[in-house]
């Protein structure tokens, strides 16, 4: 036996072992947490099956988070705010993070080497580096790009339904209701429509009722969403609070400028479409038109015009 083939199967024994070890600390429950979790009841509102399999995910894979974690002071990052805008709260979240980072970075490589090798692929040398080296960044940086999408299309829900949202709230101020009254009532109405938009405000909600300013709580609510509308509703509220002028009047008017900065949008990505469909239409559909249309007279030309032109009589 030579001594590829003895790495390669150190190799796979060794990635059989990680996953099997990875998987079972994944499925398996914490037993402690479950009855915590259990006598907490209703107080455990905010807990859902994805903070569980982040848990979960956290505990398998947090020996090997620290090859990848930052150090001190990641609390305060940018990453860490990230992690708030894309909806995770749990505190095992950095742990999962870079733990699944690690793995994807050595797992991948192994991977795309143990394929190129049952495949009795000839790639060596210089070229089994690159291989193995993008498949590692590939690793490395999916993560990211995943967390990335997670921030956008919550940042997106939470944008497209805030305008409905400052109408409800208006029109509840209107009626004679408070501001702390006004949040929880919108909150329990746009559960059906946006979920992420109603445990916000429901955040806003518990914060208030726990003694926190209001605002400190509504600066929360804009560094927790990351959304431009949102941290200007919030200043709107502050000053209109700070001035005495009316709070209604003031949502009304913000509605109106968000609806039209949604209807802006929407046009915005309206007009691209066109720009986005060039290339695929210069790419594969021309293509297959032209096909179709000039294919029968290219055969024509070929059966009939080319002999006449070398002098020969055509069929």
């Amino acid at each position: 036996m030579s001594l590829f083939q003895i790495g390669f199967l150190a190799l796979v024994f060794i990635g059989s072992f990680a996953l099997v070890y990875f998987v079972v600390q994944l499925v398996g429950g914490n037993a402690a947490a479950g009855r915590m979790k259990r006598l907490l009841g209703d107080a455990a509102v905010f807990d859902s099956p994805t903070e569980r399999w982040v848990d979960r995910l956290a505990r398998a894979t947090r020996p090997l988070a620290k090859l990848s974690a930052p150090g001190e002071g990641f609390e305060a990052s940018a990453l860490r705010r990230r992690f708030v805008n894309a909806g995770i709260r749990n505190a095992a979240a950095p742990a999962a993070f870079f733990g699944v980072k690690t793995i994807l970075a050595v797992g991948l490589p192994m991977v795309t080497f143990a394929g190129l090798t049952l495949l009795g692929s000839s790639v060596k040398g210089t070229n089994l580096l690159m291989w193995l080296l993008l498949a590692a960044s590939v690793g490395y940086y999916l993560p990211n790009v995943v967390l990335s999408r997670m921030v956008f299309l919550r940042k997106r829900e939470i944008f497209e339904t805030f305008p409905d949202a400052l109408d409800l709230m208006t029109v509840c101020m209107e009626a004679g209701l408070g501001t702390e009254a006004a949040l929880n009532r919108v909150a329990d109405d746009m559960v059906h429509k946006s979920e992420v938009l109603s445990d916000e405000m429901r955040l806003v909600n518990l914060e208030l009722r726990a003694g926190a300013p209001r605002e400190r709580a509504l600066r929360n609510l804009a560094l927790r969403t990351g959304v431009e509308e949102v941290d200007g509703f919030v200043s709107m509220i502050i000053q209109a609070e700070r001035f005495g002028t009316s709070i209604a009047q003031s949502l009304r008017v913000h509605a109106d400028m968000l609806r039209t900065r949604r209807r802006q949008k929407a046009e915005e990505a309206a007009a691209k479409i066109a720009l986005k469909l060039l290339f695929p239409l210069i790419f594969f559909i021309f293509p297959s038109l032209m096909l179709v249309l000039m294919g029968p007279a290219m055969i024509q030309i070929y059966r009939v015009l080319l002999p006449t032109m070398s002098g020969t009589a055509g069929p």
